[in-house]
């Protein structure tokens, strides 16, 4: 069937729909039109992905959010017994922000009303340090999610949220610097510090229940660029623990699997939890019992091979010390990136 049929001075162009083919006359010779048509598409495919945003550099954890039901009870825990710095540079928000010595990374306590029901996951917030924020920003909306606005925090950082699959808020931080602080600068000088009980200066990693894996690791990994860090379980055989590295830093996120959907507060305060990196976990324990509190779990070597403890603030969320390197070859699966540092 013949659709439509064009003459003119240069030549007869038919347009059969049964043959799908297109029919130059010799007027104009068909290697030249070729030619003319890839040179076109060339230079729109590169004008598309020059337009394109990439995704912005994501250096490391910039701090997590914790609820607390008694801000004065989880406040002295996070200063008396961690050892880390009340209030944090030119912060006036109405949050309780505690700044871990020696880095730029924070600790934040968010008030839970007691008119505000429960929720299941005590981990409030999951924040990622980033070069650009505004470039991380267009990179989501190009890839159809919808983060929100772009805020300016009362300490000048800048920052957006958005919600992974599962509905876990996580952010994307923009300080001065645009990444984390050595351990080795000096911290900021400010009142109520407790550098004299500090336990740690680098916050390794935050974990989280997670039932859909495939669709967490879809924008995690495929997104995100996050990579593999290590993964095992209770058996050898058995996948409990997913840990996934930032793509641009040595920091990480861990999956924790297989948790009953009637799981209850005490047992999602285990797995919702986030940690502190040392050298020696033992001398760590030392100090946590000198700072105060001397019922925890560990030290002991995880299957994942590194020595480790675990407190629990005045609301049951875990808080693991755990050493940068491990002291024995892990369980299952090795490591396939490099670890953290002081």
């Amino acid at each position: 069937m013949e659709f439509c049929h064009f003459s003119g001075s240069l030549s007869a162009i038919e347009f059969r729909s049964m043959h799908g083919l297109l029919r130059v006359t010799r007027s104009l010779k068909f290697p030249i039109l070729l030619a003319l048509f890839l040179a076109l598409q060339s230079t729109a495919f590169a004008a598309l992905a020059q337009e394109k945003p990439k995704r912005a550099l994501i250096t490391g954890i910039d701090h997590v959010t914790i609820y607390a039901s008694a801000v004065a009870s989880s406040r002295k825990f996070y200063s008396d017994i961690l050892g880390l710095t009340v209030g944090c540079p030119q912060d006036t928000g109405p949050e309780t922000c505690f700044l871990v010595p020696g880095s730029e990374q924070r600790v934040v306590l968010k008030p839970l009303l007691r008119e505000t029901k429960s929720p299941k996951n005590w981990l409030a917030e999951t924040a990622f340090a980033t070069k650009d924020v505004a470039q991380m920003r267009s990179y989501l909306l190009a890839q159809g999610l919808q983060p929100g606005a772009i805020q300016k925090a009362t300490d000048g950082a800048q920052y957006f949220n958005v919600r992974d699959p599962e509905g876990n808020s996580i952010a994307f931080v923009q300080r001065s610097s645009g990444k984390r602080s050595s351990a080795k600068s000096a911290p900021p000088k400010i009142t109520g510090g407790a550098a004299h009980k500090q336990i740690s200066t680098h916050l390794i990693h935050a974990g989280f229940v997670v039932k859909d894996m495939a669709a967490e690791n879809r924008f995690y990994v495929d997104l995100l660029g996050f990579r593999l860090y290590w993964y095992g379980g209770f058996k050898d055989d058995g996948t409990d623990w997913y840990e996934l590295q930032v793509p641009d830093g040595p920091d990480w996120i861990e999956y924790m699997l297989n948790i009953p959907a009637n799981a209850d507060h005490k047992e999602l305060g285990v797995q919702n939890h986030f940690s502190f990196g040392v050298k020696d976990v033992h001398a760590a324990a030392a100090q946590l019992r000198a700072n105060g509190l001397q019922t925890f779990d560990g030290p002991e070597i995880g299957r994942d091979g590194k020595d480790s403890l675990d407190a629990y603030d005045p609301d049951g969320t875990r808080v693991e010390i755990m050493e940068f390197t491990p002291a024995q070859k892990p369980c299952c699966h090795p490591y396939t990136a490099g670890h953290p540092k002081p």
